[in-house]
């Protein structure tokens, strides 16, 4: 089961309160109603959702709510325990031979690590087992490129169909001109089209991209570990070669004994107290 990254919706609901405290300070209740505006709304959800219908297929569309989902959910990656799982299937392959290492794999739930593994096992060799996973990984990366699209277009779209709905108020505004009373609010009511893409744009959907390019990221990150794993385990390398070889990819963060971590955090706490 994933777990929930309470920070993306924190950050929009953040970003949001703090955009209404501050028409609140400014101009209190009043100002905070005048920003909403049902015609506005229309204009650019609707453009913003035809745009979108256009530029990717039913096929692509129909994902969307799985990627958007995506950005809610933790990736629960560890780089430590992945080593010691390696290091573990190592120790047993030298001991039993690569055979022995099925009955491991029941355990195992990441499916491109029993597929490496089971390579590892078929015989096949360390250059052609790296070609096969690194494909996946490619093809992986790809998928995720197309997926995380669909947002990134989203951000694009949403200012501009908020400047083409102040383009409508303007027009409309300019139609009037014979009531100059009339000019202030419409004016401000066509601007605030322009407000709403903005804000779908830079609190929502490019930072919603930003995020899903940073997973992808990690994950192709712990794919490549696997595939030095994988590789270190078919070709018989000793198992503290192995830890010493994958452990050059951790941190130095990662890199400290949990031990040492809890008296950071002591640490940090006292200091925190005595201020």
């Amino acid at each position: 089961m994933k777990k929930r990254d309470i920070l993306t919706p924190i950050g929009i609901g953040l970003g949001a309160t703090m955009i209404l405290v501050g028409i609140y300070f400014n101009s209190g209740f009043g100002g905070v109603t005048t920003f909403i505006q049902i015609s506005s709304i229309v204009v650019v959800i609707g453009g913003l959702i035809g745009a979108l219908m256009i530029n990717f297929n039913m096929t692509e569309l129909k994902l969307s709510w799985r990627i958007v989902k995506e950005v809610f959910n933790k990736s629960d990656h560890n780089l430590r325990e992945l080593i010691q799982l390696f290091i573990t299937l190592s120790e047993k392959a030298r001991r039993e031979g690569l055979l022995a290492l099925e009955s491991e794999l029941e355990e195992i739930d990441d499916e491109f690590i029993k597929k490496g593994v089971y390579l590892a096992i078929d015989g096949i060799e360390p250059e052609v087992i790296n070609d096969i996973m690194n494909a996946e990984i490619a093809a992986m990366e790809e998928r995720h490129r197309k997926g995380r699209m669909i947002i990134e277009k989203a951000g694009e779209y949403a200012p501009s169909w908020g400047m083409i709905g102040t383009l409508i108020g303007l027009v409309l505004m300019l139609n009037n001109l014979e009531s100059p009373e009339t000019i202030g609010p419409s004016m401000a009511i066509a601007l605030l089209t322009t407000f709403y893409g903005m804000v779908l744009a830079n609190l929502v959907f490019l930072p919603m991209a930003g995020k899903l390019a940073g997973k992808t990221e990690e994950e192709v990150f712990m794919k490549q570990v696997i595939v030095e794993g994988v590789i270190g385990v078919q070709s018989g390398q000793n198992p503290k070669i192995l830890e010493e070889k994958l452990s050059a990819f951790l941190s130095t963060e990662d890199l400290k004994q949990p031990e040492e971590v809890e008296e950071e955090e002591e640490l940090a706490g006292e200091t925190v107290n005595e201020t």
